[in-house]
């Protein structure tokens, strides 16, 4: 599986046998594998480290698999997150589902079952990525940016030129509108970084849209920034 050499996925299970198992046939798939062990390390890996996929047991020490997943749910709701437990009533599947869960699998389980339920998963996912929902051009307030150009125009015909990293933050920022995207998906879209830097790269490339766009830098209409979170743009 040429394409899946890149994928990273977060594996959290307690259980040292069944850890090493997963960890040994998910590498051999070609995925690149984060280990935690407890809910709390699971939350603070994201923070750090972008993943293709979260595999979450529900049983953990120090922090359970579902209060776990209502913190990584709050920063980021896009990652896919494939649940394993060994509680299977339809109550447990359902609650861990509820607080978003894109999959539940009970154990014990078919190794290919859950191979093919991450492939899944994670094309979904991919598929989501891809589909982009805006128009070569976009208006904010009286200018027009086109992306492909790389440009913002004034009404008085000023033509600002736009970096391709400029133009691609703009883009995802534009994309979610009126949504915080957090700090840790515009690094690792824009930047292509897995692990993340202590940078104030992104705070940089604000300031210039601020400049660029705003009326009031001191009072952004448009470009916001979410302390601890991430960054927002609104109409």
């Amino acid at each position: 599986m040429s394409e899946l050499q890149k994928l990273s996925v977060l594996l959290v299970e307690d259980e040292e046998n069944l850890h090493e198992a997963l960890k040994l046939n998910l590498e051999l798939e070609g995925f690149e594998v984060t280990s935690a062990f407890n809910g709390t390390d699971a939350v603070a890996a994201i923070q750090k480290e972008y993943f293709d996929l979260i595999i979450l047991d529900i049983m953990l020490p120090e922090m359970d698999g579902i209060a776990a997943l209502e913190s990584i749910r709050l920063r980021n709701r896009e990652i896919p997150i494939l649940i394993l437990s060994a509680k299977n009533t339809s109550s447990d599947r359902v609650l861990g589902l509820k607080k978003g869960a894109d999959d539940y699998l009970t154990k014990p389980f078919n190794l290919e079952e859950l191979l093919l339920r991450i492939n899944k998963l994670i094309e979904k996912n991919r598929k989501i990525k891809e589909k982009s929902t805006l128009d070569d051009t976009y208006s904010i307030g009286e200018f027009t940016i086109s992306f492909s150009a790389q440009e913002a125009v004034a009404p008085d015909g000023r033509r600002i030129q736009l970096t391709k990293k400029e133009t691609m933050l703009l883009r995802l920022l534009i994309e979610n509108k009126n949504q915080v995207v957090p700090r840790e998906k515009i690094l690792q879209t824009v930047w292509g970084y897995n692990v993340y830097p202590s940078t104030r790269t992104i705070d940089n490339f604000i300031l210039n849209f601020r400049k660029y766009f705003e009326k009031d830098t001191r009072n952004p209409r448009y470009f916001h920034s979410v302390r601890g979170v991430g960054y927002k743009f609104t109409e």
